[in-house]
């Protein structure tokens, strides 16, 4: 068989009618793989959020508090189940994806409300939905806490609906009976 050249043009035997027989990728396979590529961005996104609410469950909520151990076991499940969800999405594993998918809302759920219980966030939801008129000192850091669990509260749904919509691509369609 001769090897096809740039130089040479069409390569000797056919004249080009051959084109219906030719394969052609199915764009299944291209969305999941711009799905894969959107995945490790949110996933690297998802690692730096982890490791801010790392500090947040270290910071004390008081002067007597200790570390929140709930909300550090939480953040530790959340990156174990991150690279459980970077091996599903470099294998193609839609087990390990789903698996990622809902304990990981779980654990940003247990981290959220160990966070809101440890800072007393509804003081800050008071003083806000009062528009700042209560006799309540302005608590800055538990307004900062509380943009950091509603942002990445907004930001595990997204990364839910990327995993959602690459293991829809990754299933084969059915095949009418």
């Amino acid at each position: 068989m001769q090897q096809r050249k740039s130089t040479l043009g069409r390569p000797s035997g056919t004249d080009g009618s051959d084109y219906s027989y030719r394969m052609v990728v199915d764009s299944r396979y291209q969305l999941v793989a711009k799905g894969k590529k959107r995945l490790s961005v949110l996933f690297i996104v998802e690692a730096l959020f982890l490791l801010i609410g790392v500090i947040f469950a270290f910071l004390p909520g008081t002067k007597e508090d200790t570390p929140n151990t709930v909300a550090v076991s939480s953040v530790i499940a959340s990156v174990v189940l991150l690279i459980i969800a970077d091996i599903g999405r470099r294998r193609s594993r839609s087990s390990l994806l789903r698996l990622y998918a809902v304990l990981s809302f779980l654990a940003n759920l247990l981290f959220a409300a160990s966070l809101a219980n440890q800072y007393s966030l509804l003081k800050v939801i008071h003083y806000l939905s009062n528009r700042g008129t209560s006799n309540v000192d302005f608590p800055s850091l538990q307004a900062g806490l509380l943009v950091y669990i509603l942002t990445l509260s907004l930001f595990k749904i997204l990364t839910i609906k990327a995993v959602t919509f690459l293991l829809f691509n990754m299933t084969p369609p059915k095949k009418a009976s």
